[in-house]
Parts: C-alpha cells; sequence; structure tokens
C-alpha cells in the first residue's frame, strides 16, 4: 500500500499544468483512487476496487478512458453477488456509457455497447435497446462491431415479436446487416473469428423468420451483385437448403456457379441434391458418388451417403438405397437419420414386393427402422409418428390368418428385402 502512494506522489509531482485540468480541483486524491483502483483491477479483485474506482468516476471524470472502460467490468461482477439491486446497476453502467461519450468521445461504438448491455441486463427495456442499437449502426455502418450486430438484429427480433417491427423491415436489416457481416469479414482479417461468430448468431436468430419466399427475394439480388463469391454462393445454399427451398431456380443456379467455380465435394452434393429435384436421377447418382470421393470427413461423407440413398431412392433402385445408408451406418454407427432414412427407403419400396398382403408386410420393417431411430433424441418426435402412421398399414387380424401367419411370429420379407422380421397386424 505504501508504494502505491509514493507511485501516486511521483505521478502528482511530475504532472504538468496542462494536466492538472484533467485530474479536478483533487488532484491527490485523483491519483490515489485511479492508482488504488487499477491495483485492485489488475488482481480481477472488484470487490475491493469498486470504492475507489467510483471516487475516480464521480470527482475526476476526465482523466482516463479506462474509468469508463473498466467501470462496467467492475460494475457487473457486482451485479453477480447483489442481485436484488439490478435495476440500480443498470442505471449506473447506462450512465457510465453516457459519460464515456461525453468525456471521450466514439459515440457510435460505445452505443453498441449500452445498447446491448441494456438488451442483456433489462430485457424489459429491449425497445429502448433497439433504438441505441439502431442508431450506432446509423454511426458506424460497416465499421459496426462483431458484438452491437449480434444485439442489434436480435433486439429486432424481439422488436418482431412483440409487433413494433413489422416482417419485412426484419427481413431488409437482415440483408443490410449481412452485408456488413460480409464486409468485415473479407477486410477485417483481425477481427474474422468475432464477425465469424455473429454470422452464426443473426444466421439463427433469422431461420425463423427465413421462408422460401423472403430468402429468394434476399438471396436472388445478392447473388446477382456477386456471383463468383464463393463464401455467398455457399451460405445461400446452406441457408436455401436448411429451409428446404431446394425446388428453386436459385438453388439451382447458385450449385452450378458454386460446383464451376470450386469443384468440391459440397458442391458435388448440392448438385445431386438439384439432380433430384429435377428428377434427373441418373446425375444426380454421379453427383453423389462424387461428393463421397472427394469427402474425408467420415460425419460428413455419412451425410452424403444418405444423399446418394435419396437419389437411389427417388429412381426406384430401393435395394440400392439400402446398401448406401448401410455404409452411412458404418461411418456413423446408430444415427437416428439414417434409420429414418432406411424406413422411408422401406414404405417408398412397399409396393414393389408381391400381392397386397406381401405389400403390407413391409410396413413392419420399416417400423422396427423407425424403433431403432428412437434411440436417437434428434430424431425421436419424427420417429414416433412415423410410427404411428405406418403401423396403420399393418395387415389385419383375419388377412393374416387367411394367409396362414400368427401374430408375434417370425416373418421372412422376400423380394429385394429378403429379411426376418415379428408379425404384427391393424387391430
Amino acid at each position: 500500500m505504501r508504494n502505491i502512494f509514493l507511485i501516486s506522489l511521483v505521478l502528482l509531482l511530475t504532472t504538468d499544468i496542462k494536466a492538472q485540468g484533467k485530474w479536478g480541483g483533487d488532484s491527490i486524491n485523483c491519483i490515489t483512487n485511479l492508482s488504488l483502483y487499477r491495483e485492485y483491477y489488475k488482481q480481477k479483485n472488484y470487490a475491493d476496487a469498486l470504492s475507489p474506482w467510483r471516487w475516480a468516476y464521480l470527482n475526476c471524470p476526465r482523466s482516463s478512458g479506462n474509468i469508463y472502460k473498466n467501470g462496467p467490468v467492475i460494475i457487473k461482477a457486482r451485479m453477480k453477488l447483489d442481485k436484488e439491486k439490478n435495476q440500480e446497476y443498470v442505471d449506473t453502467l447506462m450512465h457510465i456509457y453516457d459519460n464515456r461519450i461525453q468525456y471521450f468521445g466514439k459515440e457510435g461504438f460505445v452505443l453498441g455497447l449500452k445498447g446491448a448491455d441494456l438488451l442483456r441486463y433489462d430485457k424489459d427495456r429491449y425497445s429502448e435497446a433497439y433504438q441505441i442499437l439502431k442508431k450506432s449502426f446509423e454511426i458506424e455502418q460497416s465499421n459496426s462491431s462483431a458484438g452491437a450486430i449480434s444485439s442489434y438484429f436480435k433486439s429486432a427480433t424481439i422488436m418482431e415479436k412483440n409487433g413494433k417491427l413489422n416482417k419485412e423491415d426484419l427481413l431488409e436489416l437482415y440483408a443490410t446487416l449481412s452485408d456488413v457481416i460480409d464486409y468485415n469479414l473479407a477486410n477485417n482479417p483481425k477481427k474474422n473469428k468475432y464477425y465469424t461468430q455473429t454470422s452464426l448468431n443473426v444466421e439463427s436468430l433469422f431461420t425463423p423468420y427465413a421462408d422460401c419466399e423472403a430468402l429468394i427475394g434476399i438471396y436472388s439480388k445478392k447473388f446477382s451483385k456477386s456471383p463468383d463469391d464463393i463464401a455467398l454462393l455457399k451460405r445461400i445454399l446452406k441457408m436455401l437448403d436448411n429451409k428446404e427451398c431446394t425446388e428453386d431456380n436459385l438453388f439451382h443456379q447458385v450449385s452450378s456457379k458454386l460446383y464451376e467455380l470450386e469443384p468440391s465435394a459440397l458442391s458435388a452434393s448440392k448438385m445431386g441434391k438439384m439432380s433430384i429435384s429435377r428428377k434427373e436421377y441418373s446425375q444426380a447418382i454421379n453427383y453423389c458418388k462424387e461428393s463421397i470421393d472427394l469427402e474425408q470427413d467420415n460425419e460428413i461423407k455419412a451425410k452424403y451417403f444418405l444423399g446418394l440413398a435419396d437419389a437411389y431412392r427417388n429412381s426406384g433402385s430401393f435395394s440400392n438405397a439400402r446398401n448406401a445408408v448401410y455404409e452411412a451406418l458404418n461411418l456413423k454407427e446408430n444415427w437416428g437419420e439414417a434409420y429414418m432414412n432406411l424406413g422411408n427407403i422401406y414404405v417408398a419400396g412397399a409396393k414393389s414386393c408381391g400381392n397386397e398382403f406381401e405389400q403390407k408386410t413391409v410396413y413392419w420393417i420399416a417400423v422396427d427402422m423407425f424403433n431403432k431411430a428412437l434411440r436417437d433424441e434428434n430424431v425421436e418426435t419424427r420417429a414416433r409418428k412415423s410410427i404411428n402412421t405406418y403401423s396403420k398399414y399393418f395387415p389385419s387380424t383375419e388377412v393374416c390368418f387367411f394367409n396362414n401367419v400368427e401374430k408375434n411370429s417370425s416373418y421372412k420379407i422376400e423380394c429385394w428385402i429378403n429379411k426376418a422380421t415379428l408379425v404384427r397386424t391393424s387391430d
């Protein structure tokens, strides 16, 4: 402690007349308290830093920008310990940001911090946070920080949910912010990881609003403007694929362009999906095989095998479709999505197996696969729905009797399936 006061004295004695203006009327106490809180702050001892920081904040507002940079950290630490007074602390945070602007400028940047914290710590004031973040963006534009962009769009989605912003405005904001994110990803390499995360955050928030019509409207303009931007093409395909907008011509155009610019496992898989939507199954099979051959990651390759299975299933080659799913399961054991795929292949191929009774027996195998899918919580809901749906197609007790088949006995399904299962009835 003695050393701290000695340092403070030296600083005071070496301070010129110009500098004294920033210390206010009590330069000794200003320097002392600044030194004290900084020492505690460096040690992350925010509890002990609070009192000298508060004194410096109130009495030496022009002395150091660090007062306003460190202050929110100290206050937030206090908020965790004294949650009953959170509203008071939120107001303090807002005051700190306002004073930082008053004494040290950088209004746009600081408003981004202010709005983000208001949204985080007082969700009831989302409308106020939105206006603060909107002003921040209007000032900063392409220089907007990653965190401010993420918070701005989050506040906008809350505004839309509460009827204070329409969907069209939200879509327009998404397009604008996406352009800024893309600009920074291309031109701000030092902060690339932050904008990458913001991109993911914004895309996630946008997904519930992104129907095919909206996405196509936004991305058609982007694609026309930058048809050779590989990163953009991948993002377009990802969004359209996630929302199952693969039937639109935009998906076809972008898939073809990406494959032209960058032949890869990813672009080949998109070409395969495009070909399936066009019912060009022979081409689809070739593209899917190419994606599998080019891919090194086994988990991704498993997904591409399901794409190949889809191509075979649509072409009517059910045994090849089933074999493709088996390959996926060899790479990703107990994968619910693969078992769902198998079940759907059996459903699709049921009518290719003999008479009406034999066709109905195929649903036993299909439901077997859906039951295996149940073990994967990611597809559990879909699996239960499929079980309920296709169990209704089981042959009745009477039909089984006339075909000399007993309930709960073993039964081998011939056809392309050649697999044994358990006899069940619909009644």
